[in-house]
């Protein structure tokens, strides 16, 4: 573990066995890159990082594994888009991916084998979510994959709403010379949704197979749940390396967990494949939204690993 000054930041890098991670964990707990050392010598990004030349924005930036919380993606209230509406029937203004990808966090554990990160609590997230709260994110650093832990205590009265989750951002290719097509994901899903983008309401999303060329545009902004495996699986056709990434740590997760597939476009260097608690806009049609009792603390755990 060691120390990188970087555009005015102080960034933290980590090497452990093969893999070397890249974190500012006081900002957003952000996993910046993860990289692989292979037997040739040559490097392999699993997580993507972009080149930058100023973190101005930086929790925009498209890359590493945004967090977030307390809600996934795009909320809406009756119709309209970044409110939600609490159990107090109070309507509040809820930005897109939440409030922890901007957020500061205070380090609680930093060591050879990864961090712990807590998020500090200011005006904007006081008046979005306005509860008594501690939103811990821990990571674990191995040499072929991470663990990400969420844990969200309540100390306040009343319970808490959340349904939070991940943005990985995958580098694809990995391979010189390699096009997406190249690359296939095994889904095993029971059923495919979308969001409307009018209202924020769930609808049927397209027919699927089990196994799909990552090129298929109809995954592009894809909700699979229902899953019969907590493993999503995606790799080069008839290659080592695939990427494994698990929502649970069972077998099989709860029905409402939620693998979301989406890049940016055909240029792309990257694909997003993001395990989260449940579909977006959870607050409003209840399908994946969870309660932290007072006085409880609940957890949510993803892995990533390569083979």
């Amino acid at each position: 573990m060691e120390k990188i000054s970087h555009l005015g930041e102080t960034l933290t890098r980590w090497r452990v066995g093969r893999s070397t991670f890249l974190a500012l964990p006081e900002k957003g707990a952000r996993l910046m890159n993860w990289n692989l050392t292979l037997g040739d010598g040559s490097v392999r990004d699993v997580v993507y990082w972009p080149e930058l030349t100023t973190f101005d924005g930086f929790f925009k930036v498209r890359g590493g594994n945004p967090i977030l919380f307390p809600f996934n993606a795009r909320t809406f209230d009756r119709g309209d888009i970044h409110f939600w509406r609490a159990a107090d029937g109070v309507r509040r203004p809820m930005p897109m991916h939440g409030l922890a990808r901007q957020a500061d966090f205070k380090v609680t554990r930093l060591d050879a084998n990864g961090f712990a990160a807590a998020m500090i609590p200011n005006d904007e997230i006081r008046a979005c979510y306005p509860y008594e709260f501690e939103f811990t994110v821990t990571y674990r650093f191995l040499p072929l994959g991470l663990s990400c832990e969420f844990a969200l205590t309540n100390h306040g009265q009343e319970p808490i709403p959340w349904s939070s989750g991940h943005h990985f951002y995958f580098t694809v290719p990995w391979s010189d010379g390699a096009k997406r097509s190249d690359y296939v994901i095994r889904l095993p899903a029971g059923k495919r949704l979308k969001q409307d983008m009018t209202n924020g309401q769930l609808m049927p999303g397209p027919v699927l197979q089990t196994t799909e060329p990552l090129s298929n545009p109809n995954l592009i902004d894809t909700l699979h749940t229902n899953l019969a495996s907590s493993e999503i699986v995606f790799g080069e056709r008839d290659r080592s390396g695939d990427v494994t990434v698990r929502v649970s740590a069972e077998k099989v997760p709860p029905p409402q967990a939620t693998f979301v597939t989406w890049t940016l476009d055909e240029a792309a260097p990257f694909y997003c494949v993001e395990p989260w608690m449940g579909p977006p806009n959870a607050a409003e049609h209840k399908v994946g939204l969870h309660w932290v009792k007072p006085g409880s603390t609940e957890r949510f755990t993803v892995s990533v690993g390569v083979q």
